[in-house]
């Protein structure tokens, strides 16, 4: 998964400067491109953030966690999980679903001429990142439990 996401930041760099070269050397812009720029990096926010806490990149206030002792810091990282980003990923999937499900029946596209089409795969990527995010940390949950048995 992370080779992938690779492959879409070097996708969207490379977008992002033939759109910034078109628009200002050639005064020609699209639409369609600017959109997929932002679907593009919808893709890599989403997905990432599992990723950020699958290799244990993501933000602590290291200047409390790093004195503290190893059974304290699973304990708080179980109460993190538990308390607060498995509810918050539940909580956003709850709340954007009817929102996808919408976009899926009306076949949503841009509202903006030229612009792409099939903006409900985009808007499912909401579903999917945050469900990703609360399987990594069941999973975290479990690793957690097994090291202090």
């Amino acid at each position: 998964m992370k080779k992938f996401i690779i492959i879409i930041l070097y996708i969207l760099v490379a977008l992002t400067l033939f759109d910034v070269i078109n628009r200002y050397i050639f005064s020609a812009g699209s639409i369609a491109i600017q959109e997929l720029e932002w679907h593009l990096f919808d893709l890599i926010m989403l997905i990432s953030i599992s990723l950020t806490l699958k290799n244990n990149r993501h933000v602590r206030v290291d200047i409390f966690y790093s004195k503290i002792s190893e059974n304290h810091k699973r304990y708080i990282d179980i109460m993190a999980y538990l308390i607060f980003i498995i509810p918050f990923s539940i909580l956003i999937i709850i709340k954007s679903t009817p929102f996808i499900i919408n976009s899926f029946i009306q076949n949503e596209i841009s509202a903006d001429p030229g612009g792409l089409a099939f903006r409900f795969l985009v808007k499912s990527l909401i579903v999917i990142g945050f469900s990703l995010l609360i399987i990594e940390s069941i999973k975290k949950i479990l690793n957690i439990l097994n090291i202090t048995k």
